[in-house]
């Protein structure tokens, strides 16, 4: 397989109504049976310490260089990990919400075998102070495990609208235990960049093309999780539900050693008709190959997120606001190519 524009033709087959058995694709159905202490590498957060310990930080906004800062100092009495050996390596990694995919995360270096890490970093974002002040900052302390094993440790949200900007003192904040946005996915799998197009039949000349094609544009992934100390060697796997069949299957080559790896693959599905674009749903998910077994890292699912395909309902009909708002941008702007940087997901 190329690296480089390998164009994969499949036709698609409107006339299916029902959707596969259990209406889970292949990808998913392998997932469900791996082992539960497999699938828990996934989850990013191993720890069962209580969140205790306080940190010290100050936020700024640069006008002159439209940036965003926060002046990570340092952290006290965080709790302890592992216990036998009794310390933790803790880092500070940040968010912005709910806009994460965008401008991602930033963190600080990590500290080992201390509870009371002295940081002394900036995390910038360059962002325009109006749309800053629509999000929340998400700030949390993270125990570093070199197979990825990482402790939550605790964090703080804060909503960015009412912040006295006038502070720009470091002060204490006490750490809190998970909220519920952290819980819904703040927790970071990586960002997949890809572009979609679709090209409706006729609209290149006569009977060109002969029938609708959807074409997916892989281009890379950042901020992959990384499994080995080595890294992670992933590729990405690509449905179009409901078919889960060999015919809709399609995937890139291997990347190796990179937890930010390049693909650049593009695959085309055509005998889509416009129809077809409510009721199917493309779905993208990012795996770290092995000999014996593929780990799943990650994924995406456009579509219209609807619940419903051909009229029934169906588990996998699920993407999130940003998923459907790039199919929706897809399906408005006919032979066009839509970019988007979307995060990866459970599933």
């Amino acid at each position: 397989e190329s690296d480089t524009a390998s164009e994969i033709s499949f036709q698609f087959n409107k006339h299916k109504k029902t959707p596969s058995i259990g209406s889970h694709s292949s990808d998913m159905a392998s997932v469900s049976s791996v082992s539960g202490s497999v699938l828990s590498v996934y989850s990013g957060d191993f720890g069962s310490v209580d969140a205790q310990g306080i940190v010290e930080f100050a936020l700024d906004y640069d006008e002159k260089n439209r940036e965003f800062q926060v002046h990570v100092s340092q952290c006290r009495d965080l709790a302890v990990v592992d216990e036998k050996k009794g310390r933790s390596d803790p880092y500070v990694k940040t968010y912005l919400l709910p806009d994460k995919a965008r401008m991602g995360k930033r963190k600080t270096s990590v500290k080992k075998r201390t509870v009371n890490p002295i940081y002394n970093e900036v995390l910038r974002y360059k962002i325009e102070k109006m749309v800053l002040l629509i999000q929340k900052l998400n700030l949390s302390v993270w125990h570093n495990d070199p197979l990825g094993r990482n402790s939550f440790l605790g964090e703080i949200e804060i909503d960015l609208a009412g912040w006295d900007w006038s502070n720009r003192k470091l002060n204490w904040y006490p750490l809190k235990p998970r909220s519920l946005s952290a819980v819904n996915g703040v927790d970071h799998r990586g960002v997949m960049n890809l572009s979609i197009k679709y090209v409706p039949p006729g609209s290149l000349g006569p009977k060109n093309p002969p029938s609708g094609e959807v074409h997916i544009w892989v281009k890379d992934v950042k901020d992959l999780l990384q499994l080995r100390p080595s890294g992670v060697d992933s590729f990405v796997k690509c449905y179009v539900l409901p078919d889960t069949s060999k015919k809709s299957y399609q995937k890139t080559r291997v990347i190796k050693r990179d937890t930010n790896p390049v693909f650049n693959h593009t695959i085309v599905y055509d005998g889509f008709h416009t129809e077809d674009l409510k009721d199917a749903c493309v779905e993208l998910t990012v795996w770290d190959h092995e000999k014996l077994t593929n780990h799943f890292l990650g994924g995406i699912r456009l579509g219209l997120g609807t619940g419903l395909s051909y009229g029934i309902s169906v588990d996998w009909m699920d993407s999130t606001q940003e998923e459907v708002a790039f199919w929706q941008e897809m399906m408005s702007a006919a032979n066009e190519w839509i970019e988007g940087l979307l995060p990866l997901r459970s599933l």
